[in-house]
């Protein structure tokens, strides 16, 4: 085995070689410290890197594994960090250029838990100001690009460990998810994408876009999202949310979905531009269930567009990011933060409540469509990546990224799991990527489903070559 190869391991198959002394921790983090010395000028997936801490992590996961002692489940694992984790010893700009955070001196719940696992810190990967927005990019660190076309964008904002991943340059990267910034990137650029159910995952310092932000796994195979899941919900006493005990997701993830109730919605009732190769694609996965034992009716989860509320909730999150940033400090940030702030400033306390009564509302419409159906199937993402630098599409009818992913902010407001897969590529080979979603609290179950779906039509012997 060459030591390259090692970069596009999965964390399952890496495991497996530390377990038999095929590999090392060193070996594998050197091969993906390689890639990310070859790519990211291309791609822009990292702003931070610290080789001196992430070797130093990687000889003492070395010796843990040759003493036959290792740490935890994922020992030794390289892992990217987007820059919203606070991470002790390690700056926290949020790509802003008014953000001076660093180095921290503590931990987010998810970096303590993957220390408490022995894991390997590879950098912190790049992600717009404060995650305002569906695409990577910033005055802070520029432009991230899509690993399978770099003129095209990475999605956002979990852009950076995005491009990592299908480029080596990390088998495991966290992100965050408000409003799609799991599913969003990991549809471009085809990997798994999972953001778990709301308040599953331990979350601190608390999000400005609470209760819309989800902090989960993106990784190459649905396996190793279920891994990564399995410490990152470890309970934590600083979250607000009080998470649940974990549990194991890997123990029924080979279950399947034979006799599963799954409902197949191309448009979710309301959705006006699906370019016709996703929608093929994502009807032929659907087929895939049918084929699979699963019981697939198309049909529409029964609630309209909820855009204006998503707006309310996250625009007004944003403002509150914002609220003690003065004007020389908002000249220096990205002006579509600015707009979208400026404009939630302007709602009332009585109509931000009412958004909060319409996800309630929503809440309530999932739950009782969920007594039907175990799952739901949805495109990931109307349209395939587009242009990198720019916030919608050209030629697109509006003005702001939500409105190019409509199947995404509808679960951010109820909470619900929801996972991205891979399930083709346009004619121009770009990827396209299937949702699954399950009743909140059903992750296990949304996992599994999206594990048969890519065991069953599996692309990850598809890697992109730039």
């Amino acid at each position: 085995m060459k030591a390259t190869d090692l970069a596009e391991m999965t964390a399952v198959e890496l495991l497996d070689l530390y377990q038999s002394g095929q590999a090392s921790p060193v070996e594998a983090t050197e091969a993906c410290l390689g890639r990310i010395r070859r790519y990211n000028d291309t791609v822009n997936a990292y702003n931070f890197l610290d080789e001196e801490t992430t070797l130093a992590a990687a000889r003492r996961s070395e010796e843990r594994w040759r003493r036959g002692a290792p740490m935890g489940v994922l020992d030794g694992v390289p892992v990217a960090i987007k820059d919203m984790f606070v991470t002790a010893g390690w700056p926290n700009r949020k790509g802003s250029l008014v953000v001076d955070q660093g180095p921290m001196p503590v931990d987010a719940p998810a970096i303590a838990a993957l220390k408490r696992h022995g894991y390997v810190p590879l950098g912190r990967t790049t992600a717009p100001e404060f995650g305002w927005k569906g695409v990577t990019d910033s005055r802070l660190d520029g432009i991230t690009r899509n690993p399978w076309n770099p003129d095209k964008t990475a999605g956002g904002s979990s852009g950076g460990s995005a491009a990592a991943v299908p480029l080596g340059m990390g088998p495991l990267a966290l992100g965050t998810d408000a409003g799609g910034s799991i599913r969003i990137p990991a549809a471009f650029c085809g990997l798994v994408g999972h953001k778990p159910t709301h308040g599953r995952l331990p979350m601190w310092p608390p999000s400005a876009f609470y209760p819309l932000a989800h902090p989960g796994p993106m990784t190459w195979t649905v396996a190793d999202a279920a891994l990564l899941m399995m410490v990152m919900e470890e309970p934590d006493s600083r979250d607000q949310t009080l998470a649940a005990p974990a549990e194991d997701l890997i123990e029924d993830l080979d279950a399947g979905v034979e006799g599963l109730r799954v409902a197949f919605s191309p448009r979710l009732g309301y959705v006006d531009i699906v370019e016709p190769e996703v929608a093929e694609s994502v009807a032929a996965a659907a087929k895939v269930f049918e084929e699979l034992g699963a019981v697939v009716e198309e049909v529409d989860p029964g609630f309209s567009d909820p855009l204006e509320t998503f707006n309310r909730l996250f625009y007004g999150g944003a403002a509150n990011a914002l609220r003690d940033l003065g004007p020389e400090q908002r000249a220096q940030m990205d002006p579509g933060l600015v707009a979208v702030v400026e404009w939630a400033e302007k709602l009332s306390m009585l109509d931000y409540l009412a958004a909060a009564n319409e996800r309630l509302a929503l809440i309530e419409a999932t739950g009782v469509f969920h007594r039907r159906y175990d799952l739901l199937l949805t495109p990931a993402l109307p349209i395939r990546a587009f242009k990198a630098g720019v916030e919608v599409p050209e030629g697109w009818p509006h003005e702001r990224w939500p409105t190019w992913t409509p199947f995404s902010y509808p679960f951010n407001i109820t909470g619900q799991p929801a996972c991205s897969v891979p399930c083709g590529f346009t004619a121009d080979g770009l990827p396209i990527g299937l949702q699954v979603v399950g009743a909140r609290h059903a992750d296990a179950l949304v996992l599994r489903a999206a594990h048969a779906y890519q065991s069953a039509q599996p692309l990850t012997h598809i890697r992109p070559s730039l």
